[in-house]
């Protein structure tokens, strides 16, 4: 058909300038996908699959923080070398540069030196895809360098606060995500990649990510007196975890959705027949304007798809808990790429 044929050329096209791994090209040309599409999708599947050893194999009991911080770090330079090839050294250049910022210029000014030198390098990124790759849609590395700048942006801020101010001149959000010590090179690098959110998100606090890794965070929000922390080094901490399958196996089919609905009506509302002349010069100004909210909603499915397959592989993982609500009934929203319906 007409629309098979277009899907086919969309993707012989992308793949002129897509640098990552071609092992499933036979994939893209069966479904009509684009190779980068159905590469982001492969790693997001793998990387969901790989989740819930944090949960169990890797468990903050039984695995020290070193090995956790690993895992996710190997994982995630794996997926991104897996989508982006070469690409993938700006995924270490960015951070790279920004940590020798960190650990060398005066604390009080290191901040906005961190913001200065990471926007810059993203913004070289940008204005290069947009010389050799005008116009594409083709997933390319800016898409995780743009997480990477908040992270790195949002840590450097949280350092400063940490090594440059008391804490009666910090606002309660600042105290909280406050950093008093430098990160060790294993727990930045891991931070900036690890596979959960590397990808496209969610965007996760350093402070939030430590207490993750080190088992903290169900510590913090333990419920009853038995799971308090005790003071007591020598005491035993039993806290009983809340289970993410419901909260996992609700996104993940959400997610499903999103992508079956877009594959499915984009052919019918491509936002290019906005330019054609028929769109134009013959249709009523009610259904120009019926016809873009139907494509531009059509055209968000496929980000809504991506953003909340990421949210599922952070529950997997065990991140995103956030206590308890009013009910006892366990919260996942600590982090999050979207809430469809307030969006919309």
């Amino acid at each position: 058909s007409s629309s098979s044929d277009t899907a086919l050329d969309m993707a012989s096209d992308s793949d002129v300038y897509y640098d990552g791994s071609r092992i499933f090209s036979w994939v893209s040309d069966l479904s009509g996908l684009p190779l980068d599409q159905v590469n982001f999708v492969i790693s997001q599947v793998l990387a969901l699959a790989c989740a819930p050893l944090f949960r169990n194999t890797l468990h903050p009991s039984t695995t020290s923080p070193a090995t956790r911080h690993a895992f996710g770090l190997v994982l995630g330079l794996t997926f991104g070398y897996f989508c982006f090839g070469m690409q993938a050294v700006h995924l270490g250049g960015l951070p790279a540069l920004c940590y020798i910022v960190m650990r060398t210029q005066n604390p009080h000014i290191m901040q906005r030196m961190v913001l200065g030198v990471a926007l810059t390098y993203l913004s070289c990124i940008h204005l290069h895809r947009q010389i050799y790759d005008y116009g594409s849609y083709t997933l390319d590395i800016t898409g995780p360098l743009m997480v990477i700048t908040q992270k790195v942006t949002s840590l450097a801020f949280s350092l400063h606060d940490g090594l440059t101010r008391r804490d009666e001149e910090l606002t309660a959000d600042q105290k909280y995500h406050v950093v008093r010590k430098m990160p060790t090179a294993l727990e930045y690098f891991s931070y900036m990649f690890h596979f959960q959110a590397l990808m496209c998100g969610p965007i996760l606090f350093y402070r939030d990510y430590i207490d993750f890794i080190h088992g903290h965070t169900f510590l913090k929000h333990a419920s009853t007196p038995s799971g308090r922390v005790d003071n007591n080094s020598n005491s035993r901490k039993v806290v009983l975890e809340p289970s993410p399958h419901l909260v996992v196996f609700k996104k993940v089919i959400v997610s499903i959705l999103c992508a079956v609905s877009f594959l499915y009506l984009i052919p019918s509302f491509p936002v290019e027949r906005v330019k054609e002349s028929e769109f134009l010069e013959e249709m009523s100004l009610t259904s120009k304007m019926l016809y873009l909210i139907i494509a531009t909603t059509v055209c968000r499915f496929k980000y809504y798809h991506a953003w909340l397959l990421a949210d599922a592989i952070c529950n997997a993982s065990g991140l995103g808990f956030n206590g308890y609500d009013a009910k006892g009934n366990a919260r996942w929203d600590l982090i999050s790429n979207v809430d469809i319906l307030k969006f919309e």
